[in-house]
């Protein structure tokens, strides 16, 4: 046998599922005699693209690795102490490789199928229990993006729920000492929908001002200050003014929460709860309120419920809020919690506990004013008075040079402003560190260090008294048992056993594409080059990522046939955001501010409507026909009645319904004809990535869900990141940052709080496409289409596919039609629970029409698991037509019940009319890896109508124990 020594398995037969010898089986199942066949039957030929896409070649996973540790080291990772909401953090090493290394934690979906998602579901209860005590608030949300969004949605939410007095107040104050990123925010998110921003310093504020609605404060603020606000809020509650923090939870371990001084909002960053900086994130900010405010507040919020059987069970409450439901009557387009990394700091948090939080406040607190103590010794002027993390040294120019020349020589990054450079520390300095700090100092100034081990013997914290928090916190058992690592790592393997992700089967949610995170994407993301730089650090220490970010600007530009992308929306939703304030800084560039129409099919995502509105857009639906198509007709209509005022068109392709519409270009070209603007919703570029592309159909912006078409995985139910990708007369409208320079020459104001948004995540996607290279992601994208064709085949005559192409093709989903099913009292939500007995997750329930399922399989499932998938699905179809043949019971049957528990089947009687064999094991491949719920079907209702969004006291669960 001749030896071929370049035979090296390639990365894409890794990632695609199916081999050749099935997809020559799955071709002759669907009737078409190639690949070739079947995409020129889905996708039109006069959209396809003229030529390959123009990537590097693929590399082997080995070989990229090689090469990216090369990449990676160009980035410097000098000790950061810019502060700014962003410090360094010690992840405690069982939640490194338990949580953020273990796909079982991070190829999991948003738990909306909630009794195979408790685990998920208790750690963010932790998490909002964390947040609501620390910050002395009655209400908090599993999570949003980053802190200057959470702020955002602070300004938006009081605008929203202002008293009747204030009902045409407009203005906010927001003190001149905010984050300067999250005032960025406040401008982006304020100018569309007429709020008006006023910064200044306290002193200015005039709280009888009848136009004043809100202010805002930050504590402790920028410049590391903090200042007892309770007289100011008791004087704005006086003149029916709301007013918002931004807060340190760390620091509220020590502080007076904000709550005790009777704000109304208070928001931050938990990123230092054991996230690294990442240059930027993800992290999970957080959003905490009273509970007047809980049908506003934005975001997701678990609840606690019960289930059939009485138990608790948790749950995502109060879902009438969200935007999908809501859509253009939504305050928030809020849909992505940052799931994984609240997961993360609700664990750092249980596994510290109050003592251990406290104990590291303190000594974060403790090397701040050691540092101050001895740089007042040294003669300099440190104006700080009253300070946790930070402290504030004057120095002119000629002493900012010589300080910033020796503390780069020594690898140190402090953050310099006019007249003053700011010291901030957090849990990774040490007493050495402050030592260095303050040699820095002395070679600066030629002054001699005082002997920094000494007075470190004789520190005391001495805040006034107003300040000083009284209040416990963390009292809960959970918070309180699990501080070994042994019990620890037990806790988060309970927690994660309660869950069904990627690791147990195939989840086949349309417009969620939950494809392969290889190991080899994964990697990347925990090393120290892209996880401990500071998102504001010195731009010639980051040459690896901005190599990183000009090549995967470049890729995905040349994917979507555009002439730019923004790597800064760190979510879909906000990549939306980011298209339309493009669309509208470019319109009101040519004069033409006053066009605000966008035109949006009926069966868009629900963020579609709700970010066109927080864009100060207004919404006009176009119809679909009776295929799942625009009308065409009724667009053309719609873009004539608007022709002066049309800004722009959001149109989703392939469509929502899952067929690549034969009419896009002409849409495309109506929406042109009239002036406007087509905005591109990228959640189903996977089937578009190599055989069509955005550009080509026409569109102007798409944004681009790397969470989904680009392997980031969902964790729970984020991280993401939504980048823009634009034509060229949209170019120069790129967003920009206020610390550092990104965009376009007429950048629009900041999307997100961090310059690249969530930039630590970035190296999966360029991973994925790095070993791809451009023929395997468009191969990848033919094995989409294949395995959801091959679905629909196996599933037709069982259920009744709802939409398809002319030719009878889906594109890389389908909707199955379920709604006559409900003639015998089976309703969608039954299907989707029975699957959990057969091991799965379900598919998309009633979206983008009640009542149906709509299926995406990706291109990662091998033939073995899509048939096993539809074995599930035609096994239940037949426990339908039991019902329908009265053999089974109308309300006493397997789907009514499902799904069922261990518990339910191995204790106490069996009284139902079915065996407990058909309960769980109701096919035989079930029986080889059974996965249980945990819980049995919860009552929604009962959590809505009774919330609670914080731990249990453990004494109910006494009186429960007692009860049974």
């Amino acid at each position: 046998m001749q030896i071929n020594l370049s035979n090296a398995v390639k990365f894409e037969s890794r990632h695609n599922g199916p081999t050749e010898a099935e997809i020559a089986e799955m071709l002759e199942k669907i009737g078409a005699s190639s690949l070739e066949e079947l995409i020129n039957q889905t996708v039109p030929t006069s959209i396809q693209l003229e030529r390959p896409l123009n990537l590097p070649a693929a590399q082997l996973e080995s070989e990229f690795l090689k090469n990216f540790k090369k990449l990676a080291s160009k980035n410097k990772v000098f000790k950061s102490y810019i502060g700014m909401g962003y410090y360094d953090t010690i992840v405690p090493g069982v939640v490194l490789r338990n949580v953020l290394e273990n796909p079982g934690w991070y190829t999991a979906y948003t738990p909306y199928q909630a009794e195979i998602a408790q685990g998920r579901l208790e750690a963010l209860i932790n998490f909002q229990t964390v947040v609501m005590e620390l910050t002395g608030m009655e209400l908090a949300n599993a999570s949003l993006l980053d802190e200057g969004t959470a702020a955002a949605e602070a300004m938006t939410m009081l605008h929203a729920v202002k008293p009747r007095e204030k009902k045409n107040a407009n203005k906010y104050f927001v003190d001149e000492k905010v984050f300067p990123q999250t005032k960025a925010l406040l401008v982006t998110r304020a100018e569309p929908i007429g709020i008006e921003l006023v910064f200044g310093p306290l002193s200015a504020l005039d709280l009888t001002d009848p136009e004043l609605y809100g202010v805002m404060f930050q504590y402790p603020n920028a410049d590391g200050e903090v200042a007892d606000y309770s007289a100011i809020v008791a004087a704005a509650k006086d003149n029916k003014v709301l007013t918002a923090f931004a807060s340190d939870l760390l620091a509220l371990t020590l502080l007076t929460p904000p709550g005790e001084m009777g704000a109304d909002v208070v928001v931050g960053s938990a990123q230092r709860f054991g996230v690294p900086m990442g240059y930027g994130g993800p992290h999970s900010a957080f959003f905490a309120t009273k509970d007047e405010f809980k049908r506003q507040i934005p975001g997701r919020i678990i609840g606690v419920s019960i289930d059939r059987a009485g138990n608790k069970a948790y749950r995502m409450a109060l879902q009438t809020r969200e935007q999908h439901i809501k859509r253009e009557k939504a305050t928030s387009n809020i849909c992505t919690a940052q799931v994984l990394l609240a997961v993360m700091s609700s664990f750092y948090a249980v596994y510290h506990g109050p003592t251990g939080l406290k104990n590291i406040a303190l000594r974060t607190h403790g090397l701040a004013k050691l540092t101050a103590t001895a740089l007042t010794k040294m003669g300099l002027g440190v104006s700080s008075k009253t300070y946790f993390d930070t402290i504030k040294v004057s120095a002119d120019g000629v002493l900012q040079k010589k300080v910033q020349d020796a503390a780069l020589a020594a690898e140190m990054n402090f953050r310099y402003e006019e007249g003053a450079i700011f010291i901030s520390f957090d849990e990774a300095k040490t007493v050495e560190d402050a030592a260095e700090v303050i040699s820095v100092f002395a070679k600066a100034t030629g002054n001699s260090a005082p002997d920094v081990h000494a007075m470190a013997a004789n520190l005391n914290l001495e805040l006034p008294k107003a300040l000083m928090r009284k209040s416990e916190y963390l009292t809960h058992p959970v918070f309180n048992n699990y501080h070994s690592e042994h019990e620890m790592l037990r806790y988060i393997k309970r927690l994660e056993t309660k869950d069904l992700s990627l690791v147990h089967s195939m989840i086949s949610l349309g417009s969620c594409t939950m494809k392969l995170n290889a190991t080899a994407e994964m990697i990347p993301v925990t090393w120290p080059e892209f996880g401990q730089l500071h998102p504001f650090a010195p731009i010639d220490q980051t040459e690896g990522y901005q190599e990183l970010f000009t090549n995967l600007r470049t890729w995905l530009t040349e994917i979507t046939g555009f002439a730019d992308t923004s790597l800064q929306p760190n979510s879909g939703a906000q990549g939306e955001y980011a298209g339309l304030m493009v669309i509208r800084a470019y319109h009101m560039s040519r004069g033409e501010g006053h066009r605000n129409v966008a035109l949006i099919p009926t069966s868009a995502h629900g963020t579609n409507p709700a970010s066109a509105v927080m864009a100060g857009m207004k919404v006009v639906l176009v119809k679909c026909d009776e295929k799942g198509n625009i009308d065409v007709e009724d667009l053309k209509v719609r873009a004539a009645e608007h022709a002066d005022d049309l800004s722009c068109l959001m149109v989703t392709y392939p469509s929502t319904h899952g067929v690549f519409e034969e009419a896009i270009q002409e849409i495309c070209a109506t929406i042109h004809q009239y002036g406007g603007q087509v905005y591109m919703d990228g959640a189903n570029m996977n089937a578009q990535v190599g055989l069509t592309s955005p550009g080509r159909i026409g569109a102007d912006v798409c944004h681009l869900n790397l969470h989904k078409t680009f392997c980031i995985p969902h964790g729970g139910g984020g991280p993401g990141m939504g980048p823009i990708c634009v034509a060229s007369h949209l170019a120069p409208f790129l967003p920009g940052n206020p610390v550092v320079k990104t965009g376009g020459e007429h950048a629009v104001s900041s999307i997100s709080s961090a310059p690249y948004g969530s930039a630590s995540i970035l190296p999966i996607s360029y991973a994925y496409i790095s070993m791809m290279g451009g023929d395997g992601l468009t191969n990848a994208t033919k094995m989409a289409i294949l395995n959801a064709n091959y679905i629909k085949e196996r599933l037709t005559g069982h259920y009744s596919i709802l939409y398809t192409g002319s030719q009878g093709r889906a594109a890389h989903e389908m909707i199955l039609d379920c709604r006559a099913f409900k003639e015998v009292g089976v309703e969608v939500e039954d299907i989707a629970k029975r699957l959990m007995d057969y091991g799965y997750h379900a598919p998309t329930v009633s979206f983008p029409v009640a009542g149906t399922l709509m299926i995406e399989p990706t291109e990662s499932e091998t033939k073995a698991e899509l048939d096993k998938f539809c074995d599930a699905m035609i096994s239940i179809r037949a426990e339908i037509q039991e019902i329908e043949e009265g053999i089974a019971d109308k309300s006493e049957n397997v789907l009514k019940n499902a799904p069922h528990t261990a518990t339910m089947v191995l204790t106490g009687e069996w009284n139902l009319p079915y065996s407990r064999e058909k309960a769980v094991f109701p096919i035989a491949y079930v029986k080889e890896n059974k996965f249980w719920p945990s819980v049995r079907r919860i009552d929604s209702a009962y959590g809505d109508r009774n919330l609670v969004c914080s731990c249990i006291p453990v004494e109910e669960y006494a009186k429960e124990a007692e009860l049974s």
